[in-house]
């Protein structure tokens, strides 16, 4: 992982010792190991074999510290494990925001190409949604127009680089997602980043999901972007129709997919290799790809 922000924070082993040593003595004598992660918010550490420490890696994810904290204190009766948090950390140290300490999740992350989570990923989802907690509003359940300049733009910066790229046809995708039906009923409860890193499988089944600094209320159409992340065409109908997605929020869902990918791509292509790699799946499982 190369640096992948300009405002980022050096953050590294020994401040992690540093502020845990300060703030929570108890497990000053633990290991502290970097965790290899595709997250572009965070970064990660074990802490011992049953613990992880997040530490924001700009001021514009420290705000998500607190915000995660009370998301997975308010859901509950999901189908699959979410992070616990065992204590919340304060600035110290010269690290300037909030951070987190989790209890461990195991499982191995999805990789693209999948189709074993489609059943699971589907149910989920719908539990998600049915979960009656109030919450915040969520940045990626709103309409996609507020998206629409940063999409432009991203595709033709990507039509200016190396990249073979059908901007056509993403461009025809984004229009087609734009002129279709906005969501009229009451906002539901979306993680809003389902990548395939934040997914845990054990055993071919969805285990655990990671990363809730997105989840709130708003369009459940966000939740559908694992269809082009991570699962193949035929998994993708046994989702689709596992949620009932009609054809509008299936297009919002496509739309929103698309969005994602050209607007990680060109910000991640030389820094985050998990992303880059992501973004150009989901560009080549949506038809954007040029065949050779």
């Amino acid at each position: 992982m190369g640096r992948m922000h300009a405002d980022e924070h050096a953050i590294d082993a020994a401040l992690v010792r540093r502020l845990v040593r300060g703030q929570f003595p108890r497990w000053a004598d633990r290991p502290v190991t970097p965790l290899a992660s595709g997250g572009t918010v965070n970064a990660v550490y074990r802490l011992g074999d049953d613990l992880t420490v997040r530490l924001p890696l700009t001021a514009g994810g420290a705000g998500d510290v607190a915000e995660e904290a009370r998301v997975l204190t308010a859901l509950e009766g999901l189908p699959v494990a979410v992070p616990v948090v065992a204590a919340l950390g304060q600035p110290a140290e010269g690290y300037p925001w909030p951070w987190a300490v989790h209890h461990w999740l195991g499982g191995e992350p999805a990789v693209e190409g999948d189709p074993a989570p489609a059943r699971d990923l589907a149910e989920f989802v719908t539990a998600l949604r049915a979960n009656p907690a109030d919450g915040p509003a969520a940045s990626r359940g709103r309409p996609l127009d507020v998206l629409d300049d940063a999409t432009r733009h991203a595709v033709e910066e990507l039509r200016a680089t190396d990249e073979p790229f059908d901007a056509e046809t993403a461009l025809a995708i984004w229009a087609e997602a734009l002129d279709a039906p906005p969501w009229t009923g009451p906002p539901t409860w979306l993680h809003g980043d389902l990548m395939p890193s934040n997914l845990l499988l054990r055993d071919g089944r969805l285990a655990g999901v990671l990363d809730w600094a997105t989840a709130g209320l708003g369009d459940p159409a966000a939740d559908l972007v694992p269809a082009w992340n991570l699962l193949p065409a035929p998994a993708r109908q046994v989702f689709r129709d596992a949620v009932g997605a009609d054809d509008a929020t299936w297009a919002r869902g496509r739309g929103r997919a698309l969005a994602m990918a050209v607007i990680q791509l060109p910000y991640y292509r030389y820094t985050n290799p998990v992303i880059s790699a992501n973004a150009r799946h989901v560009l080549t499982e949506l038809g954007c790809r040029p065949v050779p």
